[in-house]
Formats: C-alpha cells, sequence, structure tokens
C-alpha cells in the first residue's frame, strides 16, 4: 500500500519509522550496555552481549520490514545460500553510498552473525547510532596523516592496537567482521585523484584486513566477497526511501580463509607485497563483475525489450498474411 504513495510522503513515512524504531530499541539498549560496563563480571557481561546482539539484529529485523512495505525497489541477491549465522566471517565489500550498509543488513540478516563495522572515530557523536555502536563493540578508528604523525610519532601503530582490542573481544562470540577496503566511498573525483586503475573502484587498502585475519583468520570460517551494485547510478538513502532505487544487485562469493594471507602484514615485507597483490586481483575481478552488473538490462528493459519484439514479430507475420 505504502509502495503507491508520492516519493516525499513514502520517503518521510519511512524515515519516521526508522526514527521511531531506533529510538525504542536503542534506549533499552544503551541501559544494558551501561549495566555491562559497571559490573565487570565475564558471565554477566557475555549474557548481557546476547541480549544487546539480539535487540540489535530487532532493530534491523524491523528496519527491513520496512523496506518490504514502502519500497518498490527490486532486489537481485545470489550467493547467500548455506551461510552460517553461528559462524565466524569476514566480510568486504566495494563502497558507493550509505546505503550499502542498510543493502549489507538486509541481505545477511538472519544468515550470519551481526555484522560490526570499524568506524571513524568522529561518528560515535552520530545522535543514538553513536553511542548504540560503541555498546556492539563497534571498533572507532583514528586516522593519522603521515604528517601528523611525524609531530607526535607516539599515537604510530595506535590504529593496530585498537584493532588487536576488537579482535579481542570478537573471539567470545560469533561475528561478521565488515570492512570496506577502499576505506572512503567511490566517487570519479576520489578516483581521479587516487589515479585508480580500475573504473568503479578506488584502490584497496590492505592494512585492516591483514590484521584482523592475523588476529583471527584461523577462527575465520570463510571471506565473504561483497559486489554491490545500482544499475540506475549511485543513490543517497534519501533516494532509496522516496523510491528512487528501482534495483539493486548483489553478489556474494564465499571464499576460503587462504593460511597464506595471514602473517605480519607491517613488519614483513614480502608478505605485504604477496596481500596486496591478492587483493588487487580481487579487486579487478570485483571491478570487471561491477561494469557487467551495471550495464546489464534492468529486469523491467528486459520486459520492455521482449514486449517490443513480440510488437515486431506480430509486424511480420501481419505483413506476411497481407
Amino acid at each position: 500500500m505504502l509502495k503507491y504513495l508520492p516519493g516525499p510522503v513514502r520517503g518521510c513515512l519511512s524515515l519516521l519509522l526508522y526514527l521511531l524504531n531506533t529510538i525504542l530499541l536503542t534506549t533499552p539498549l544503551l541501559i544494558i550496555a551501561v549495566l555491562k560496563f559497571m559490573i565487570p563480571v565475564g558471565i554477566w557481561r557475555k549474557r548481557c552481549d546476547a541480549v544487546i546482539n539480539w535487540m540489535a539484529g530487532s532493530w534491523i529485523a524491523i528496519n527491513n520490514w520496512n523496506i518490504r512495505f514502502t519500497n518498490p525497489a527490486r532486489w537481485d541477491v545470489h550467493g547467500i545460500d548455506g551461510l552460517d549465522k553461528n559462524g565466524w566471517y569476514m566480510v568486504v565489500a566495494n563502497h558507493q553510498s550509505w546505503l550499502d550498509i542498510l543493502v549489507l543488513q538486509k541481505i545477511f540478516h538472519g544468515k550470519i552473525p551481526f555484522l560490526k563495522f570499524f568506524l571513524k572515530k568522529e561518528l560515535i557523536w552520530v545522535p543514538f547510532l553513536g553511542l548504540t555502536w560503541w555498546a556492539l563493540d563497534f571498533p572507532f578508528m583514528k586516522r593519522y596523516t603521515k604528517s601528523f604523525l611525524k609531530k607526535h610519532p607516539h599515537l604510530k601503530g595506535k590504529d593496530v592496537e585498537i584493532t588487536q582490542k576488537a579482535c579481542a573481544k570478537f573471539k567470545n562470540m560469533p561475528v561478521s567482521v565488515m570492512n570496506f577496503l577502499e576505506g572512503t566511498r567511490f566517487t570519479p573525483e576520489k578516483s581521479s585523484r587516487q589515479q585508480s586503475p580500475f573504473a568503479h573502484l578506488l584502490k584497496p587498502k590492505a592494512g585492516g584486513i591483514a590484521f584482523v585475519l592475523a588476529a583471527m583468520g584461523e577462527q575465520m570460517h570463510q571471506m565473504l566477497n561483497v559486489t554491490i551494485a545500482y544499475p540506475d547510478g549511485i543513490r543517497n538513502i534519501w533516494q532509496f526511501l522516496c523510491g528512487n532505487v528501482k534495483e539493486i544487485r548483489v553478489r556474494v562469493e564465499s571464499l576460503p580463509i587462504d593460511p597464506e594471507l595471514i602473517g605480519d602484514y607491517f613488519t614483513d615485507k614480502k608478505f605485504r607485497v604477496t596481500f596486496q597483490n591478492h587483493l588487487n586481483v580481487m579487486w579487478a575481478e570485483k571491478d570487471a563483475l561491477l561494469a557487467t552488473l551495471m550495464y546489464q538490462p534492468t529486469a523491467s528493459e528486459e520486459v520492455e525489450n521482449a514486449d517490443g519484439l513480440g510488437v515486431c514479430h506480430k509486424m511480420d507475420q501481419d505483413m506476411l498474411h497481407s
């Protein structure tokens, strides 16, 4: 029913549902998080984590209901069968829009454990969500430029330390560690500045994923290589809520964790080169797949083309009989 409302009206209603869901679920979640922090007992904290993760999963389930009843986008998803919600996964994906996060949460809900993202430290100030991410043990990263580290050498390796602490927490229960390897959203301007060799991707950054694999590689069941494409062009969340995204295409490739990709990325130069070359090959394949997903006809275009061919065929038949 809501799918037939005018786009801006539907967008406002959908956004209101997201906000209500976020406020209603994050409030008790944060209360539990405070109790977890105040009582430093292992079994208590483990049970608090289970409840917090259950509430986060409920938040996603309600958001997915919101999408199903308010959004007309067609979902073309392959590769999510046979996954284990009690497993450990390393999830990597291309990054074009904040909409990517909604897409990942929707397709993986109930299929794998709750996704844990590495976030920029500034995002902790996002209303409601920032504290929720903190309660869910999302690692907040502070990136420093080379020039800044020269002036403040004592901060060198701080990201590694944060990643190490996060991985230690992730070992206590099944988790899916999510990493956008490009480090930021793709735009043609960023691609040009980087002189990226890829048409639809920025260069992959290897440090974060290499350290997670070094810390947890033997515990991870699989790496999920996710490719997200928007055939109508990259859209933001508001455009999605208003129904301006006609189709979303996602391909998930399940890969074994290669033992050769587990090593000391930061001090072993040979391993670092091997690891980066492996990612570059993966990214070249992803770039080719993105080109296919972006430019193959959408379902509506295929129907229109089929109708057009049918009309032409009928005209040919009429001409033959005349």
